[in-house]
């Protein structure tokens, strides 16, 4: 399941990340929906939503961290 938008985002990203990075996301979720699309590709037991997931995080984690706020704020 794609994203076409950044509104259609989980609302743990919308509401705790900035724009720039809600764009990271959805770019590296998507080009991980796409590269994962085959069982193999994937670790153990993990659905291809959830690698994609996995996958976006770790993108947006290079460029932000998480602040004591719980908001995510560029390094």
């Amino acid at each position: 399941m794609p994203y076409a938008s950044i509104s259609e985002l989980p609302d743990s990203v919308r509401d705790h990340v900035p724009e720039h990075a809600q764009q990271i996301y959805k770019e590296a979720f998507n080009s991980a929906w796409d590269e994962y699309a085959d069982r193999d590709e994937r670790r153990g037991d993990e659905s291809r939503e959830e690698a994609a997931h996995k996958v976006a995080w770790a993108a947006v984690k290079k460029k932000y961290r998480k602040g004591a706020d719980g908001d995510w704020h560029a390094k």
